[in-house]
This record gives C-alpha cells, structure tokens and sequence, in this order.
C-alpha cells in the first residue's frame, strides 16, 4: 500500500495534548489522510472501560476507547512506543506496553504503527531515527520526510508558544484570585475526562495559570530544590509547575489534578502536598476516576475558591 492511500487513525488521548500539532503537521505534508478521533465522551470512556484490564488507569482506559472509536474507520492506528521524549527522563510503562495492549483487546485489531521513540540518550538523533521509522512504515522515504519533519517543527513551536501565551482570565470580576492548576496534560486538556475543571475555576471568578504557561527553564529551575531529578517527564513537569506556583506571590492557591490508578501520581501528589504545607499555600488534590461525581467536586471547588476569596480579603 502506498502513503497516499493510508487512513491513519490518531487517538484523541495521552500525548496527543503534547504532541498532536507535531504529528498531524507531518503525517498531513507526507500526503496522508489523518483521522483524529472526536473529544472524549461517555460512549468513548465506556468502550474504553469495557476494553481496558481493571487496574488500568484512567487515562489508558479512555485511549483504549479513542482507539476503538477509530479502528473500523481507519487502515492503521498511530500508536507510537513512547519510551522518552527527553534526556535521562522517561516515560510510564503502560504507555510503552499500549500498542501490545490494544492488539490483544480490539477485535479485528487494524495495523498498529508502533515505532519506538526514545530521546534519553540523543533527542535529536532519536528523533531522526524514530520519525524514518514510522515514515519506512508508511512507505516513505528520502527529502520528503525531512520536509514533512522541519513543518511539523515549525507547527508545533507555535503552538508551545501559543500555550505560554494563553491564559484562563476571571470574566467580570475586578480582582479576581490567581489559580494554578496542576496535572497531566490529558487530564487539563480533556474537557471531559478532567471534567473541564480549569473553566469550571475561571466560572467561579478566578484566573487560571496551567503547566504551559511556563517555559521549560521555569520547570527545570524551580526542580532545583528537590534533592534529585524525578525519573517520570510528567512527574518532573508536574512537580516544576507546583514548585514554580509555590514561590509565586501573584498565585493565591495550587489545584492539582490527577488520576486514580496513576503510580507516578501517586508519589508527585503526595511530595507537592508536602512542599505546599512547608510553604502555606492552599493546596487542593482532586483525584479523578470514572466514578466521580460532578456534583460533589462543583462543591469542593466552590469550597476552595471561596475559601480563597477570604483569606485574600481577609
């Protein structure tokens, strides 16, 4: 089958909100034609839960569901091996194991392109190495790639810069409280598996600030006073977020968002927790499955908000 005959499938999940702008700028110059699945729903999330082993995380069930949303409607899902996309830092297993996982669980299974991607060692050099490998898969070769490689770059630079630029403002509100709201992209970004908390904030009169905001420099130098480097790339841009919000007089309070089943949650949760407490900012974790309720979290988000509200005007 030639490139320009493929119907490539790209989950609307995980490392589609950090890395979506970059491959569907190159899958598209290379000439394919590229179906991203819809934003996440119930339906989505059920066939996902319904597929996914139990002890699963969340975020891995709802993939599960994009990528059965797709597999009749495509020829082949991207589903790439994630192991790092950064030096000495590297990627959750189960993230690595998903096209493994996705074979076994979807009947019939479309061709799965499961190119390793690993920058620990060389980012750039793995990154060339990677992006030949799914385009050799794909049936494509030569110039081409490199031409379809410098405009998915030139895509996704802008849309970091974008990112930093965008801010959630407070309406009408004259002096509103500053919110930082921490958490896997996945999680932020999805309006429904993160139960759109981040508008949810700003519906309440607040100004919102997110991971993005930030520039890499500001993550890497507010993880200066951990006493090492986190092993996890999320985990360490997650902590950085906290850290950076910590130390911040314009920021009145830390939301931190993360999901049931996550291991490296779990442990980032449990360190920035600590971290607020030495230093006195409010902090709220919110713990996300697909059993929560909205109601209940509307409540605990009204809570904190006003209970910021109050000791800023206190």
């Amino acid at each position: 089958m030639e490139g320009k005959k493929w119907r490539l499938g790209v989950p609307r999940a995980l490392f589609y909100y950090y890395y979506g702008s970059w491959w569907k700028a190159f899958f598209e110059d290379l000439g394919l034609e590229v179906l991203v699945s819809p934003p996440t729903s119930k339906e989505i999330l059920d066939m996902g839960v319904s597929l996914a082993v139990v002890e699963a995380c969340l975020p891995v069930k709802v993939y599960y569901g994009h990528a059965a949303w797709l597999s009749e409607r495509v020829d082949a899902l991207f589903v790439p091996r994630l192991v790092s996309v950064e030096r000495k830092s590297f990627i959750c297993p189960k993230l690595m194991g998903l096209p493994d996982m996705l074979r076994t669980a979807l009947k019939p299974c479309p061709k799965i392109i499961d190119s390793t991607i690993n920058l620990s060692r060389n980012p750039q050099k793995g990154l060339e190495t990677a992006v030949r490998s799914v385009a050799r898969t794909l049936g494509f070769s030569g110039s081409k790639v490199l031409k379809a490689k410098e405009k998915a770059e030139k895509c996704y630079k802008a849309w970091l810069a974008k990112q930093r630029e965008d801010k959630l403002t407070a309406g009408t509100t004259e002096n509103p409280i500053n919110i930082g709201i921490v958490g896997h992209g996945y999680l932020l970004y999805d309006r429904y598996l993160g139960m759109d908390i981040p508008h949810k904030v700003q519906k309440l009169g607040s100004r919102v600030y997110l991971p993005e905001n930030l520039t890499d420099d500001e993550v890497e130098e507010a993880c200066r006073v951990l006493p090492k480097r986190l092993y996890w790339t999320l985990g360490q841009k997650t902590m950085g977020a906290v850290l950076n919000f910590m130390e911040r007089d314009d920021i009145d309070g830390i939301i931190h968002l993360t999901a049931f089943g996550c291991g490296p949650d779990s442990m980032v949760g449990e360190l920035a927790e600590r971290y607020a407490r030495r230093c006195g900012k409010p902090f709220l974790l919110l713990n996300l499955d697909e059993h929560t309720g909205e109601a209940g979290l509307n409540t605990r988000l009204e809570a904190f908000v006003d209970m910021l509200t109050r000791r800023c005007s206190a």
